[in-house]
């Protein structure tokens, strides 16, 4: 298994480690209603530096990402991220990613830990015009510090105004005296907060600069347990639950981030706008359970008579609405907000009520 920069920092902080991706990673510290919430009142940090990083730098740069990307590379201005997904060219999702632009020939693309091999090999085959390509994966570690106190934290550290740092942008400067850190507003959990990419060498350092800071508000740190139920909640897409090679962006609800404008040929184009124009037969929804029950991947949905129309993709239990909730592609007839569908757990039909993302 690989480790991150922060392996040695979680087991003593006592963390229940795990395999994930092909790395051992924390996935709770002390339960995680406790750090889920730590997450939503407070601040909580996250060692996501598994999660892979690709640049594509060049005068070719933008021409292979405008190919590989369902969102419009062409938009972003440096300062810039944006969600997108990699469309497979069979009508599912290679995976999905943000696209940070730096200069209008120098892109960091982020990618998921369990597909890194996958991704690289993805846009290496579609690089047919000459992009420069690096996979600096091993190189760059990542925090995700999130939270509504996660401002108030890492002022502290940086000259920087972060409250200036809007929405999906970034900025490079000094943090906790370390410079070239990307800051980055963004994040997996839907209570604001940062992300910051840094190399492997400067990871101690910052680590223990952020929770210093923190100390008056309880920082603590958070495992991939929590970030889960944290990301369900929000109705983000995991990608191998809720998105994969089978699933299109348009089924996955990703309309938003599938751009057909100005005429720009991307992969998967003409099926996505086949399907955009059309229609499709099932859909990503997310639904609430009407009885106590927890859904989970997997578990098949059916009709009121028990005949089957979908299937769960995510689920778990609410720590903020102490509620069952899910998400799951549901047949289209049965996808409308309010509609009762039914989620088989053993030899029970549980009712749930289809509901309109987030679910807080």
């Amino acid at each position: 298994m690989k480790i991150t920069a922060f392996n040695r920092i979680h087991k003593n902080a006592s963390a229940k480690m795990v395999e994930f991706a092909g790395y051992e990673m924390p996935i709770e510290y002390t339960g995680i209603r406790d750090e889920h919430m730590k997450v939503r009142e407070g601040v909580g940090v996250f060692d996501v530096s598994h999660m892979g990083e690709f640049w594509v730098k060049g005068t070719k740069a933008l021409g292979l990402l405008k190919k590989v990307s369902s969102n419009d590379p062409a938009i972003l201005k440096p300062g810039q991220a944006q969600y997108s997904c990699f469309p497979n060219g069979k009508g599912g999702i290679v995976d999905d990613l943000l696209i940070y632009c730096f200069e209008p020939e120098k892109y960091m693309l982020v990618v998921n830990a369990s597909n890194i091999e996958k991704d690289w090999n993805w846009v290496n085959s579609q690089n047919n015009i000459g992009a420069e390509l690096e996979n600096a994966s091993d190189q760059i570690s990542q925090l995700a510090i999130q939270g509504p106190k996660t401002v108030e934290v890492l002022q502290k550290l940086t000259d920087i105004n972060l409250s200036e740092i809007k929405y999906y942008t970034f900025v490079t400067g000094k943090i906790a005296g370390v410079d070239n850190v990307i800051i980055s507003a963004t994040g997996y959990t839907g209570a604001g907060g940062f992300e910051l990419y840094f190399y492997n060498n400067e990871a101690e350092k910052i680590w223990n600069a952020v929770f210093e800071a923190g100390v008056e508000f309880g920082i603590k740190p958070i495992g991939l347990a929590a970030r889960d139920t944290l990301r369900l909640e929000m109705g983000f897409c995991l990608y191998g639950n809720d998105i994969d090679d089978t699933t299109s962006p348009i089924e996955a609800g990703l309309g938003w981030i599938t751009k057909f404008n100005n005429g720009r040929q991307f992969i998967d184009r003409e099926y996505l706008t086949m399907q955009k124009t059309e229609g499709v037969t099932r859909q990503l929804r997310g639904f609430s359970m009407l009885e106590k029950a927890i859904p989970r991947h997997g578990y098949e949905l059916a009709d009121a008579e028990g005949n089957i129309i979908g299937v769960v993709t995510s689920g778990t239990m609410s720590p903020v609405l102490n509620n069952g909730i899910g998400m799951g592609y549901i047949n289209k007839e049965y996808s409308a907000f309010g509609t009762t569908v039914y989620v088989k757990i053993r030899n029970k039909a549980i009712p749930a009520e289809v509901v309109k993302l987030p679910f807080i």
